[in-house]
């Protein structure tokens, strides 16, 4: 079985309103060995979020209903790499770690990137499980190892750079490739030298701090994100990448990132990873014509 990671926990309820009772009632329009592994996200301006800033305005508590009803595991998205011991008892973080705590029937998970949370988290809620964040930006295969074999983490996800080092890949044990998360459609510049700071300014602007606009140098940067780049991508996994060179690996988890780019956009990529070919129309059919469900 194959598990996705899908984006959008708080920013794209709506979405998943539709498209979940879709995956459960139509089971046939989509791959069987697939399934998902898990909805991420966090609120808007979350103090301790990570890797976008601004997007998710859903109620917790109408989110974790949805998440029990589909018994599907919840993880939120605290991969600030810039927290400092006085952000530990921002009150909202805390409230929400306790609600995904207490009240998710599936197994709640936690992504992040500073240790300093990671060891607060892992004191007060040791049921909760953690993956560790693709903004770390590991891209030394040996570090990456490293980060792998360490055992606060249930998942890592590598950078995206690392997706095709198929050689050091297949020298992995298979307890450390059920641990791999890979991101498959990132459209980041490949030869990116400042991703880094970039993660650092969205956690600046989760902490409020003023700072100077990160101005991203991709020399594609003025297009936006779009798929059909994103598949140019020398990093992009695609969906007989995964079928015909990851499996057979021994590797069965990817996530899809897309937090920021819009329902419509994320219903492209489910029905490219997950929905077979024949049932495209099927499936866009059922989420465009709902009345409920506004893609932008």
């Amino acid at each position: 079985m194959i598990y996705f990671h899908l984006p959008g926990l708080f920013e794209f309820y709506d979405f998943y309103s539709v498209f979940l009772p879709l995956f459960r009632e139509h089971r046939e329009y989509f791959y069987d060995w697939c399934e998902i592994g898990s909805i991420y996200g966090a609120p808007a301006d979350c103090l301790w979020g990570g890797g976008r800033a601004g997007f998710g305005e859903c109620n917790a508590k109408v989110v974790l209903k949805l998440m029990n009803e589909y018994n599907i595991s919840p993880r939120l998205t605290f991969s600030n790499s810039l927290l400092r011991e006085e952000h530990l008892s921002d009150k909202r973080c805390n409230d929400l770690c306790e609600m995904f705590y207490k009240e998710s029937k599936a197994q709640s998970g936690i992504i992040v990137h500073s240790d300093l949370l990671l060891n607060y988290l892992k004191n007060k809620y040791p049921n909760f499980y953690f993956v560790s964040s693709t903004t770390k930006v590991i891209t030394d295969f040996e570090e990456f190892k490293s980060e792998v074999d360490r055992k606060e983490f249930s998942y890592v996800v590598p950078d995206f750079r690392l997706n095709k080092d198929f050689e050091n890949l297949e020298g992995l044990t298979q307890t450390q490739k059920n641990k791999v998360e890979f991101l498959c459609n990132e459209c980041c510049w490949f030869g990116c030298k400042d991703r880094k700071n970039c993660y650092e300014a969205v956690s600046r602007k989760n902490l409020g701090e003023n700072q100077k606009e990160h101005i991203c140098k991709s020399p594609t940067v003025e297009k936006g994100y779009r798929f059909s780049e994103a598949m140019k991508n020398p990093g992009f996994i695609s969906i007989g990448d995964i079928e015909n060179k990851y499996v057979p690996m021994g590797f069965s988890n990817f996530k899809i990132e897309g937090r920021s780019l819009g329902s419509a956009l994320i219903l492209e990529f489910l029905l490219y990873y997950m929905t077979k070919p024949e049932y495209h129309i099927n499936v866009r059919e059922e989420i465009y014509l709902d009345n409920m469900l506004d893609l932008f």
